[in-house]
């Protein structure tokens, strides 16, 4: 079994962490909790929410202490309930990963300075951009923005040194060894290469975002 910590992240929330690590073992183990969670909520669930290499759960303090009395608080229930999934998690939860195809037009503003930055050509920043299968590690920063984790180290770029006021929305963009996309217009310091025309986040939706965390992504260069 993986080292872990568990904490209260407020008074109504508890989090179980693996390290502060991008490791893709742990995070299927983070993921599997995850899926676990949601579909077996306990009462007072309110959301669980999945990192890196953590997953947070959010309750009603109130309504955890009414429905589970044998605990002392609402705190060591969810801290119980937490520690007893994860011993079990091998046998109770199998986590399927999909997989979602990304079209891209790689035009972005920062191709040329990716390339020159690592001494090619931007067909190769395509080309190294567009081999891996990326991991959707975890969800945030905008609704709908994916985090993803195998960026290829020789496109591996920092972050502009003064962020735009203003990046459109679909833009592809990588910062350090991650890449994501912008879901909407916003402000943003990635060094951006391209752009999708799939809308990545949909409000009054069934399915609000085109990304999970968990996702496998695959990027087309059009």
């Amino acid at each position: 079994m993986l080292n872990y910590k568990i904490f209260p992240l407020s008074d109504s929330a508890i989090t179980i962490d693996f390290g502060n690590v991008i490791d893709e073992k742990i995070n299927d183990t983070v993921m599997q909790l995850y899926q676990y969670c949601s579909k077996n909520a306990f009462i007072g669930m309110k959301e669980a929410m999945p990192a890196y290499a953590s997953l947070t759960i959010f309750y009603d303090v109130f309504q955890v202490r009414k429905n589970y009395i044998s605990f002392k608080s609402a705190y060591d229930f969810v801290e119980d309930f937490l520690i007893k999934t994860y011993e079990n998690i091998g046998e109770v939860e199998n986590y399927v990963k999909r997989t979602v195809e990304i079209p891209v037009n790689y035009d972005g503003e920062d191709l040329g300075y990716v390339a020159d930055y690592h001494q090619i050509s931007e067909a190769q920043v395509i080309e190294l951009h567009t081999a891996p299968t990326y991991r959707v590690y975890m969800m945030g920063f905008l609704p709908g923005f994916a985090y993803m984790g195998g960026l290829d180290a020789r496109i591996a770029t920092p972050r502009r040194s003064t962020p735009r006021m203003k990046v459109p929305a679909g833009s592809v963009g990588i910062a350090g060894n991650q890449t994501g996309i912008y879901p909407s217009e916003n402000p943003g310091g990635w060094q951006l290469i391209g752009r999708t025309e799939l809308q990545l986040y949909t409000p009054n939706a069934t399915e609000i975002t085109l990304l999970k965390a968990g996702d496998l992504v695959k990027f087309v260069a059009l």
